[in-house]
């Protein structure tokens, strides 16, 4: 729809490098010496801090970013999401739960090219004028991974090892997990330049995910604050030196796109240390609110989906995962509510007030937060957890399994892991042959798609929730 273009312009190139929790104390302060690419962008250019969305997580956070929707519009609450009132069904939050157009859609109705690699939420593919690589949700390269189809040909002829995430993250074996992400960022980055010299393209993005993977595996090596630190460890600088090579990835990158392109290095959230984790579903169930029909034996750690729940007198139930998600079992809403619809109101926030005074493994309070969905979203869609919870300012994790003989585990039940996210990411934003504005503040996740649109020269929909970086 050549209406979408702003007058008779020149098309605009855009190249965007997603590093999926990259951290902006990392970026701009702690790392910044050994990141001359990112310091170069930054003099020049217009950068700071990005709050993500509500939940601070890979998923739903790329596609509220690249929509300029909240996650209650898109219906997306977690790469689990429930697909109806009762208790066992969830479906996966691939790409078929996003119904909104993202950036690459709008500029495919203008006529512009996008090159697609490794987006969150991209796996199965849907067509795009261009071409396109799913991302880390699929299930491997016998899948139909690509758009068109047959460039997975070109793909596998150009990488036959082609990576889309790291195994076992959460492993014992650093060494050989340090290994593993710099394979998949180096093979990654190879198909990369290929693409980027040997195909036509108006927009371009990738998104790295060995960030993310990096600071779950090895910051307990990196920060002197958390508990399991020691100090000359043999990786203390394994996620600095990772910095720097996607930093110098970046600049090899920004010289094939050439003078002419904008360029936007971008990340989803940051990162935050992880304490431990609070057991909600055990500290629901000691404190009345989720019952059993049999107790776990005794010793016994036992996941949610096995325990033998009597529904009839569950008034609560609660996912685990890097945020904790609570249910209420509202009658004529689950098929064994207890929770009248009229104390609907009454019960929620009473249980949002009893997880906010939760204590730490001291008994110290936690400073934990609890969201209802219909303050933070503008349209709550699908069927979102009643109470959303960041236990401990993210420091402390939720922990869904029961068994743990108290409401707090310092170990992670579902593998070693160092690291939270943290609420704020950054963005470093480049226009060639203009200044930028210097450091900035005071901007969301959702202000990343109607900027793209605009220094594309592509209307911004009205519909859209974010506002242009100056």
């Amino acid at each position: 729809m050549a209406w979408l273009l702003r007058g008779k312009r020149r098309k605009k190139r855009m190249l965007v490098l997603g590093w999926d929790c990259a951290d902006p104390q990392l970026v701009f302060d702690q790392f910044a010496a050994d990141m001359p690419t990112l310091s170069r962008l930054r003099q020049g250019g217009t950068w700071g801090t990005l709050t993500s969305s509500i939940p601070c997580i890979t998923v739903p956070a790329w596609s509220s970013m690249l929509s300029s929707r909240d996650p209650g519009v898109l219906g997306v609450y977690g790469f689990r999401n429930r697909a109806d009132h009762s208790y066992s069904q969830m479906t996966k939050a691939d790409s078929r739960a996003i119904q909104e157009k993202r950036v690459w859609d709008y500029l495919s109705d203008a006529g512009l090219e996008s090159i697609v690699l490794g987006v969150p939420q991209t796996y199965p593919v849907q067509p795009i004028n261009g071409h396109l690589v799913s991302d880390f949700l699929t299930p491997g390269t016998g899948s139909a991974f690509t758009y068109p189809a047959i460039f997975k040909q070109e793909i596998l002829r150009i990488a036959p090892d082609y990576g889309f995430d790291v195994q076992d993250f959460r492993t014992t074996d650093k060494a050989q997990l340090l290994q593993r992400i710099i394979d998949l960022t180096e093979i990654q980055f190879k198909v990369i330049k290929h693409c980027m010299t040997t195909k036509n393209w108006d927009f371009f993005m990738h998104v790295n995910i060995g960030v993310d993977r990096l600071h779950h595996g090895f910051w307990r090596y990196h920060d002197p604050q958390h508990r399991l630190y020691e100090a000359n460890n043999p990786f203390v600088h394994a996620i600095r030196d990772y910095y720097r090579m996607i930093d110098q990835m970046a600049g090899t990158l920004i010289e094939l796109a050439g003078d002419d392109a904008h360029v936007l290095v971008v990340s989803d959230h940051g990162v935050r240390r992880m304490d431990g984790g609070i057991c909600v579903n055990e500290w629901l169930w000691r404190n009345g609110w989720l019952c059993l029909k049999t107790p776990p034996p005794a010793g016994e750690i036992v996941p949610f989906e096995a325990l033998d729940v009597d529904w009839s007198r569950t008034k609560a139930w609660a996912s685990g995962g890097y945020y904790g998600r609570v249910f209420l079992n509202v009658a004529g809403r689950e098929p064994e509510g207890c929770v009248a619809p009229a104390a609907y109101e009454e019960t929620r926030a009473e249980l949002a007030s009893a997880l906010a005074n939760i204590p730490d493994a001291d008994g110290r309070p936690l400073h934990t937060q609890v969201f209802r969905p219909q303050d933070i979203y503008r349209e709550v869609r699908n069927i979102a957890p009643d109470l959303l919870v960041y236990f401990g300012d993210l420091h402390w994790r939720s922990v869904g399994s029961v068994g743990h003989g108290r409401h707090f585990t310092l170990e992670n039940d579902t593998g070693p892991d160092d690291a939270n996210h943290a609420q704020d990411g950054m963005f470093v934003l480049y226009d060639p042959g203009k200044s930028g504005t210097g450091e900035v503040a005071g901007h969301q996740l959702m202000d990343i798609a109607p900027t793209i649109l605009q220094r594309m020269g592509v209307r911004v929909p009205a519909s859209m929730q974010g506002k242009v970086i100056k």
